[in-house]
């Protein structure tokens, strides 16, 4: 699919051609503004469950609108319809137009000037033109593979999901910029059982690309033997010690608790606002020489990337913290223009039925130098942390508390016993600070992070190498 194709299906299967998205835009701009954008979407999505050795459910569904965006200094005014026709555009575009109120006479909108170009997630075809055969022949696979793999597992629960995506922007500065977003998912889940306990064990895998990525067992096989391995292991899990110790983190999923912890933290409007715990620090030490963060929008198939965000600016790769010091923020168009700074592309929302807001993409920390082994060697007590479940953080004070599903003991060095209830507490800012060692093995997820912030979830990435953190406190339940 190429980008010119999402501008070709609005126009012929809606008639929304030139002429009538100028129209409306138009029709938005005839009260001055300081920015206007008409956002238009059409989205199919399907999915299939397994549970309990049976496909439980299926579903394929629709999704297609328009909304149109009004802002006049700090206000906005948004109106969407999912009718996609000239009426229905004219009538949201006079919508938002009144909401943003402001009484004098209008501006003319820029030429329009394309923006894109890049296919960051090229496919043969869309993933949701996948026979639902195919999918229910993947979960059922699974299901099979795990059961005959340990007589312990007891239940195995299973499903995909494929996405289609097609968006169009026009905007009041000359923004003309389209992009065709697949997206695909799969999920396992395993419950172990020795007869007096059961543990669960999860892992996924998916990314921006065809649905037949999925489908190869070499694809599918690790995540489902990994997802049946932490469940048995955890069978034998001790209780987690609580306390004041060091804590290593391991390198790819951990890097959600950087992500929740001090990502949300960065994102240009609670920075805006002052309600973030990094506001107004700037140039400023934020964490510990050596830290590097970085959210990159360019990454090529990764769950997290766009060609271009949903105000049609280009992603980049947005330097946050440079060995320690805070270079920069998360910026939608909004925030970026009232606080004088350039957007970076990470202007997301949900749908087209939402605003749009500053949200990551696929943020992680780069790696260091020192050896992965070298850093679990150097630790006398303390947990390893290699997976996490919940969690849950406060922006302004930047206080977090997450849970580990897959930690281990460390003693002497060495690793130990797999731990059950282990609960890391901290503050983002302070956590960095108290970073003392960063792996060579940088790792990203294997494609299943969702971010939800104000109702809108998004697809996001995380990564990040094997660190130790020191005098981390950790929440355990061994008496």
């Amino acid at each position: 699919m190429t980008e010119s194709s999402a501008r070709g299906f609005f126009r012929d299967r809606f008639g929304l051609d030139d002429r009538s998205l100028e129209g409306a835009l138009g029709t938005a701009l005839e009260r001055r503004v300081d920015h206007a954008d008409l956002f238009f979407e059409y989205a199919s999505q399907s999915s299939v469950v397994l549970e309990e050795g049976i496909v439980k459910s299926g579903d394929r569904h629709l999704e297609q609108g328009v909304g149109v965006r009004v802002q006049v200094g700090e206000r906005t005014g948004y109106a969407h319809s999912d009718e996609l026709n000239v009426e229905s555009l004219q009538l949201a575009a006079r919508t938002a137009r009144a909401i943003s109120a402001d009484s004098a006479a209008g501006g003319n909108a820029r030429a329009a000037v394309t923006t894109g170009g890049r296919d960051l997630y090229p496919v043969a075809r869309p993933p949701t033109d996948t026979p639902v055969e195919d999918m229910i022949g993947l979960v059922e696979a699974v299901d099979a593979y795990v059961r005959s793999r340990d007589p312990r597992v007891h239940e195995v629960m299973a499903s995909c999901v494929a996405q289609h995506r097609q968006i169009l922007v026009m905007a009041s500065d000359g923004t003309l910029a389209e992009d065709v977003r697949p997206l695909v998912r799969l999920n396992v889940q395993v419950i172990a059982s020795d007869g007096a306990r059961r543990e669960v064990g999860y892992q996924g895998c998916g990314g921006r690309s065809d649905f037949e990525t999925l489908l190869d067992p070499a694809t599918w096989q690790p995540i489902a033997d990994e997802a049946a391995r932490i469940a048995i292991q955890n069978l034998g899990a001790e209780p987690c010690p609580a306390g004041s110790m060091t804590v290593v983190l391991g390198p790819g999923w951990p890097g959600i608790l950087l992500h929740e912890a001090i990502g949300h933290g960065l994102e240009g409007d609670f920075n805006r606002k002052g309600t973030s715990a990094f506001s107004g620090r700037l140039g400023e030490r934020v964490a510990a020489p050596g830290v590097t963060v970085v959210d990159d929008g360019t990454l090529p198939g990764r769950r997290g990337s766009l060609n271009v965000d949903d105000e049609g600016t280009p992603t980049q790769r947005t330097v946050l913290i440079e060995d320690g010091i805070l270079r920069g923020y998360l910026q939608d168009r909004q925030n970026a223009r009232l606080m004088g700074m350039a957007p970076t592309g990470n202007g997301r929302r949900e749908s087209y039925a939402h605003l749009p807001m500053p949200r990551m993409t696929n943020t992680f920390m780069l790696a260091g130098e020192d050896d992965p082994e070298d850093i679990l060697r150097s630790v006398d007590r303390g947990i390893y942390a290699v997976h996490f479940g919940g969690g849950q953080v406060d922006i302004t004070s930047g206080k977090f508390v997450f849970s580990a599903s897959e930690a281990y003991r460390i003693e002497n060095g060495r690793i130990g016993a797999p731990l059950k209830g282990a609960t890391l507490i901290g503050n983002g800012p302070d956590v960095l600070t108290r970073v003392s060692r960063i792996g060579s093995d940088l790792a990203l997820d294997r494609g299943v992070g969702t971010c939800g912030k104000d109702g809108q979830s998004v697809p996001v990435g995380v990564g990040l190498p094997t660190i130790r953190v020191e005098e981390l406190t950790v929440g355990g339940t061994e008496g």
